[in-house]
């Protein structure tokens, strides 16, 4: 099922009303437009004066409906989601701890291979110098120990953007697109995450225990690059604008839906990302040995 990303940025009072998302005014207590729950993948609530109702709340996390908040910056800054997304939790769990480090390691092996794959894709789609990519992709080992993703990283950003750009979380401009829309795919990951039934917190690769989604860290990876893309045509179609606008989010937010190649499949993301995780759990338990990842259509 195609679920919806809905974005507000505006004083709101949100509440449940036979079974959908009731969105009030609250000053005149005037309803300005409602969506059923069930069609809810993602909410992000942009605005200190937003107010929720905790039935609301109860039914998305029943709904595997991810909330996104964010801060005053206008970026995300926490996410809510359901402790338990499936009903085998805990059988699912043993197996996600049970997973050997050569199964790891093999896994992000095909992950880093994939993330090297669309980051070629992009810049050979906007016409960019993409061919040492094919190198670094062919040269990946098992656990990624020669560092292949850090060596094709320095290479693509360097032709995404500019000779002299540095990719950071607090870097100059345009960082702050790409950090929007990462935090964004990482709220998707995580929802697939747990829906599947699977830990966020137990990483492949990532281990950080500061990092409560170590694993959405890593599902990400091969994902990043279609971000990327929707950036590059915002900032191509808005080259002088810098803010974080509601149109540049309601921009991002389209990656829910933006097709994908998965499996030889043509997919939505949000049902993409899912087919990850499920892939990722049935590697886990000897089911798969490739964890199925996303192509550019």
């Amino acid at each position: 099922m195609i679920t919806r990303s809905i974005y507000i940025g505006n004083p709101a009072y949100l509440k449940l009303k036979d079974e959908q998302m009731y969105i009030m005014e609250p000053s005149s207590n005037e309803m300005k437009g409602k969506v059923p729950v069930e069609d809810l993948g993602l909410l992000m609530l942009d605005h200190f004066q937003i107010t929720i109702s905790h039935q609301l709340i109860q039914k998305m996390m029943g709904n595997n409906v991810v909330v996104v908040s964010c801060d005053s910056h206008h970026l995300p800054h926490g996410i809510m989601l359901p402790l338990y997304g499936h009903t085998e939790h805990s059988d699912r769990v043993k197996d996600q701890l049970e997973a050997s480090e050569p199964l790891k390691k093999q896994i992000w092996k095909q992950t880093i291979e994939c993330k090297i794959e669309n980051q070629k894709e992009v810049l050979r789609r906007l016409g960019n110098y993409f061919e040492p990519m094919l190198d670094y992709q062919s040269n990946v080992k098992s656990g990624d120990v020669t560092n292949m993703e850090g060596i094709a990283a320095q290479h693509y950003w360097k032709y995404l953007i500019s000779l002299d750009f540095l990719r950071q979380r607090f870097g100059d401009s345009p960082n702050q697109f790409f950090n929007f829309g990462y935090a964004v795919l990482r709220s998707i990951v995580a929802r697939s995450i747990v829906e599947t039934g699977l830990l966020p917190v137990l990483g492949i690769f990532h281990k950080n225990k500061y990092n409560p989604y170590c694993l959405a860290d890593d599902l990400m990876e091969p994902y990043r690059p279609f971000v990327d893309l929707l950036v590059m045509d915002w900032l191509t179609k808005n080259p002088n604008i810098e803010e974080l606008t509601k149109e540049f989010k309601s921009h991002i937010l389209q990656i829910a839906t933006k097709d994908v190649l998965i499996d030889g499949k043509t997919r939505p993301l949000l049902v993409a990302v899912k087919t990850t995780a499920t892939s990722l759990y049935k590697c886990y338990t000897g089911e798969k040995r490739l964890i199925s990842y996303p192509e550019f259509t």
